[in-house]
């Protein structure tokens, strides 16, 4: 991020209610469930996370963060990140989130959850590729059917993407020292058409098919014990490279 640009925790009402509009701007009053700012004060009490990225005095970014339990262990679920448009590409969302692996480990958490739709490669490049999260486990309709227009009327499927703050590869991200996803090692691959956001314009019933394809194929990987671990942009659409999970 450009000199004037911090990333810090926010705190007080105001702060987390400048969260709460932030999210209006970036997706759209009608887009979504407005997340309330008694949630964001919920997060910073109770253990979660409430990050802003401020340029200047002016909140461009944030991410909200809540804990759960799993497998023994206490770990974040990484509920919403959302950076304005105009400062997209410019790596503000990277920051936040190097900013929210620092603050966890410096708690000794070591997991970092979230989920994310697949048929988005923008999204699947950055946890995948960017910030070495791995996927193994596919969601159907998750959230359920919204009236959202981003959503097409369709099931909320989603990839749960898990992010191991210590591992080799995340540590290695942090760095900025992340092999291109056509070097990352894949037995099995997961394939988008080119036209899927063409589609998601002009014909819903294809976005369909294609997200009943894939249900499918990462439900069967998964099951075999495989994980996505990258992805690679291409001509012809998108692949996911999957591996087995002795190999990640």
């Amino acid at each position: 991020m450009r000199e004037g640009m911090v990333v810090r925790k926010c705190a007080g009402l105001e702060e987390f209610q400048r969260c709460v509009e932030l999210q209006k701007g970036i997706w759209g009053e009608q887009d979504l469930e407005v997340e309330p700012a008694t949630l964001f004060v919920v997060a910073s009490e109770t253990g979660g996370q409430v990050l802003g990225a401020f340029d200047g005095e002016r909140l461009i970014g944030y991410t909200l963060a809540l804990v759960g339990f799993l497998n023994g262990a206490v770990f974040l679920h990484s509920h919403m990140t959302g950076v304005l448009q105009e400062y997209r590409d410019r790596g503000v969302g990277r920051a936040l989130k190097l900013f929210q692996r620092e603050e966890a480990l410096g708690r000794g958490i070591r997991l970092i959850a979230w989920t994310f739709d697949p048929l988005e490669f923008r999204n699947a490049h950055f946890n995948l590729n960017r910030l070495c999260a791995i996927a193994r486990r596919y969601l159907p309709n998750l959230y359920g059917f919204t009236t959202s227009p981003l959503h097409l009327g369709l099931p909320t499927d989603r990839l749960w993407a898990e992010w191991h703050l210590d591992s080799q590869r995340v540590a290695a991200a942090a760095r900025g020292m992340v092999k291109e996803p056509e070097l990352v090692s894949s037995t099995a691959t997961v394939e988008l058409p080119a036209e899927i956001d063409l589609w998601k314009q002009s014909d819903t019933a294809r976005v369909q098919a294609v997200q009943t394809r894939i249900r499918r194929e990462f439900t069967d990987w998964f099951a075999r014990g495989y994980g996505s671990v990258g992805v690679r942009k291409s001509p012809a659409g998108m692949t996911y490279l999957l591996a087995p999970g002795s190999d990640f």
